[in-house]
């Protein structure tokens, strides 16, 4: 089977067209062996395009782990660019059915091609602030849903959190019964955001767009930042808009494609190593 190899902003997937083609009989544990950067292709996750009924696309995303994921907004911006550019739409304005509900998206097109992608996220839903201990150190942050869980810690520094511990302990904390996606990030100005991210199934990534958005949802509550922002990650910079009028979240970015390749029988017939 042929795959494509995407990314946004570092944040990098396998995509399989399953539109004519029957989904993998065991998806999570074809994640895991592409996802392997040793043995496999290597990426954060596997993401299928297939039909909908209710949009122009369904993604279905499974984390590196396997697990399946709810929403992902670097993947889902590489979902726009495949189909318009393997001619599976001519649409410019699409949208995809995920685990959290349909989004909408507008392709922003450069010589032909998609070389970017406006994401309506939806509305962010702000929970509590609270403080989890970990490592011998207490975090506080403030819970947020964008589709998938998010826990938003502000720190002076996000680049000094020791990430893999700390991300690792908080990801499994008690208190996010099915795992939590962890962000470090500093108000910089009012109109700039720094981050690190830890996501649930796939660890540090170089990019993580819900995340982004929850940042700003974030830290908007607590009075730190404008409703228009960039947010700077690892992996390059988002652009992210707090529409006042209803509340919804849109997130720019870019979407890249790396390689095409195919799948050898023997890594789709494969054991899990």
């Amino acid at each position: 089977m042929k795959f494509t190899k995407m990314h946004g902003l570092g944040n990098d997937y396998i995509f399989l067209n399953c539109m004519d083609a029957i989904l993998p009989g065991d998806p999570p544990a074809l994640a895991r062996r592409l996802s392997d950067r040793h043995f496999g292709v290597g990426g954060d996750g596997l993401i299928c395009i297939c039909p909908s009924e209710t949009a122009d696309f369904r993604m279905r995303i499974y984390n590196a782990d396997g697990s399946e994921g709810a929403m992902c907004g670097n993947g889902i911006r590489c979902v726009g660019k495949y189909v318009w550019d393997k001619g599976m739409t001519n649409k410019r304005k699409l949208t995809v059915e995920t685990l959290s509900g349909n989004r909408e998206l507008e392709l922003h097109l450069r010589g032909g091609r998609v070389a970017g992608v406006t994401a309506d996220m939806g509305v962010p839903g702000v929970g509590k602030q609270h403080t989890i201990s970990v490592k011998g150190r207490s975090y506080t942050g403030i819970e947020v849903s964008m589709g998938n869980p998010h826990f938003v810690v502000p720190v002076p520094d996000p680049a000094s959190v020791e990430l893999p511990a700390v991300g690792a302990a908080m990801e499994r904390d008690p208190q996010f019964p099915g795992g939590v996606n962890v962000e470090f990030v500093r108000a910089a100005g009012r109109d700039r955001v720094e981050m690190r991210v830890w996501e649930r199934g796939s660890g540090e990534t170089m990019a993580c767009g819900t995340g982004a958005c929850a940042a700003l949802a974030a830290l908007a509550a607590l009075g730190q930042v404008d409703p228009v922002v960039t947010v700077s990650l690892p992996g390059g910079s988002l652009e992210i808009l707090y529409r006042e009028r209803d509340g919804h979240m849109l997130m720019t970015g870019p979407a890249v494609t790396v390689f095409d390749g195919e799948l050898c029988q023997e890594v789709w017939d494969g054991a899990d190593q």
